[in-house]
């Protein structure tokens, strides 16, 4: 069975790209069983042993670039990671394997339609009001791209306040369509929605994927809303 979900989108040949289950790993309760994370609490050589699986299974080409991930929006090479302090990375070389981990948080990855540039983002509500993928989109240096939306929280489970749905309408009035009021005075907000305007907005229009739930699939997605610990899967991609 495999443990990951590969992305249905016209990448150009040569492209590679996956987004992890929770499921296949040697981790147990509640990181069970493959946790990318080594930051979550979860026994260190477990993690280390999921990731040797991971690089095994995918027969990748080098080890992934782990990131520090600080829900902001610097974006880095991978290929010079200086302290792997970032939110998203790019890479314009072969067999380079830019990473985001996630739990909720929507992961991004973007491919030029050149197939020589493709980068990872990691998508939190923060990281996306403040600009992070317009940051990733000046690094590649082009908006001739194609994007693929991978596993985050759904538009029925991810529950917000003011102060969230603030810090995107404030900015982006057209935003406020992906908000919509609970009868407690909340929001439920629609990350992929907030992304794919974001995106056509950028000038990249041709987005996939989303209609997935990391909330409520309990069986596939570590979810840090639902569980609190638990564990982190990862979404790479790279050239061949």
């Amino acid at each position: 069975m495999s443990f990951w979900i590969e992305p249905d989108w016209p990448a150009p040949a040569g492209i590679r790209a996956v987004s992890t289950l929770r499921a296949g790993g040697t981790s147990s309760g509640p990181y069970a069983s493959l946790n990318l994370g080594h930051h979550v609490g979860d026994d260190a050589e477990r993690v280390r042993e999921n990731r040797r699986r991971l690089y095994r299974e995918l027969s990748l080409p080098e080890e992934p670039v782990w990131l520090q991930q600080v829900h902001g929006t610097r974006i880095i090479d991978a290929a010079n990671p200086d302290d792997g302090v970032a939110d998203g990375s790019i890479a314009a070389r072969s067999s380079v394997v830019c990473a985001v981990m996630t739990a909720d948080c929507l992961p991004i990855l973007l491919c030029s339609k050149d197939g020589e540039r493709v980068a990872a983002v990691h998508g939190g509500w923060r990281g996306l009001a403040a600009g992070v993928l317009a940051a990733a989109i000046e690094a590649l240096g082009t908006n001739e791209l194609a994007a693929w939306l991978g596993p985050a929280i759904g538009p029925e489970a991810f529950e917000v306040g003011d102060e969230v749905r603030s810090a995107f309408v404030d900015q982006y009035a057209e935003l406020a369509e992906t908000f919509h009021p609970t009868d407690e005075g909340r929001w439920l907000a629609d990350i992929y929605a907030i992304a794919r305007s974001q995106l056509t907005a950028l000038g990249i229009p041709e987005c996939y994927g989303g209609g997935f739930c990391t909330y409520s699939d309990t069986e596939r997605f570590f979810s840090y809303r639902r569980d609190g610990t638990t564990g982190r899967m990862a979404t790479l991609i790279w050239r061949e």
